[in-house]
């Protein structure tokens, strides 16, 4: 199920749906039952109370070992913010770009399509990606294992929504960040009952303009999810 469906649907239940009944525990189990294949969902539905309670090893435990139908699709993004970020990368040799929250390295195959004079670097919380001539190394976002400045352009997509400390996480991200740092989050209300493990809402982009504070950006709303694209030299737009 690729993101414009799952976008879409989302629309229809937060847009549609009295909020009265769209939040309601009763209404919202049988789609938790299937989007979470029967597996944990209880942990699923009061993941939003229990995360802040949990250690960083447990906290890391629930995304490696999650399986829903989010986790069958290759990559959370839609195309067509794919194609926007990579219309905005150089095409210049000898620069780097770092994708923090890789998953299982989509966004970085892309890439490497689009951009093959770019060196490619992803970082995640899991053991390895299977991208040909793309390195990784294994981390957290909050701790990235980086020098200052070690990449041109850095990205993270569909991961600080998930974040229990966003602004330590951003901090790390623009400190290892040279020229330009790119996120793309969901345009999305708050709901208790959501079906995605998301503790962090940005229904408008003044949200997310604030919570990242780049010296230069541009925000725009791409199909249902926000693409930030910051840079520290002026210059830049979308």
């Amino acid at each position: 199920m690729n993101r414009n469906i799952t976008n879409s649907i989302r629309f229809i239940l937060d847009e549609c749906i009295p909020p009265v009944i769209r939040d309601s525990r009763w209404f919202m189990y049988p789609f938790f039952y299937i989007w979470y294949k029967g597996k944990k969902v209880k942990l699923y539905m009061e993941f939003k109370s229990k995360v802040y309670s949990m250690t960083e090893a447990e906290y890391e435990q629930a995304y490696r070992e999650l399986d829903c139908l989010a986790t069958d699709r290759p990559t959370d993004m839609n195309q067509q913010s794919i194609d926007l970020m990579i219309s905005k990368l150089p095409t210049e040799s000898n620069l780097s770009l770092l994708d923090v929250g890789c998953g299982r390295g989509h966004w970085l195959a892309e890439v490497k399509k689009h951009r093959p004079n770019l060196n490619l670097m992803g970082c995640d919380v899991h053991d390895g990606i299977n991208v040909p001539n793309v390195n990784y190394t294994r981390g957290n976002i909050e701790k990235l294992p980086f020098e200052d400045k070690s990449f041109d352009y850095v990205t993270c997509h569909h991961t600080i929504e998930h974040l229990k400390n966003v602004p330590l996480a951003v901090a790390e991200l623009k400190r290892v960040a040279k020229k330009g740092l790119f996120i793309v989050t969901p345009c999305q209300k708050y709901y208790y009952y959501t079906l995605d493990m998301h503790i962090n809402f940005y229904p408008i982009k003044e949200y997310l303009q604030e919570a990242v504070q780049m010296p230069h950006y541009s925000c725009k709303n791409v199909w249902g999810d926000w693409v930030y694209l910051g840079y520290f030299e002026e210059g830049k737009t979308l």
